[in-house]
């Protein structure tokens, strides 16, 4: 399954400067862990945004936002965002910045 590489970019021109981000293929795309947890990804052409169980709710009220049950079993703590949706840099930067408070308090892996 290709995967937006639009998006993918521009993820990583955000996520690059933060120290222990790396892409991997994952997924059927490509997600960025941080210091060693998934933070966000790209999957065809939706953001993958790991939000956490807390913000779970919040996150789905957002638009474009469903749920990620890329197994057939949803994901808590996870979304799917609408490519469409964070086709503007402003709202890609909130998406990052919600995922990043969750992964933040993660500890290392």
């Amino acid at each position: 399954m290709a995967y937006d590489e639009g998006l993918a970019h521009r993820l990583g021109d955000v996520l690059g400067p933060l120290p222990g981000v790396v892409a991997k293929k994952m997924f059927g795309g490509v997600v960025f862990m941080w210091n060693g947890n998934m933070l966000v990804g790209v999957m065809g052409t939706d953001l993958i945004a790991r939000v956490g169980p807390e913000a779970h709710a919040d996150a789905l009220a957002e638009p474009g936002a469903r749920v990620f049950d890329f197994t057939g079993r949803p994901m808590k703590g996870w979304v799917v965002v609408d490519g469409a949706a964070v086709s503007e840099d402003s709202a890609l930067d909130d998406w990052i910045a919600r995922c990043r408070d969750f992964v933040e308090a993660l500890p290392p892996k």
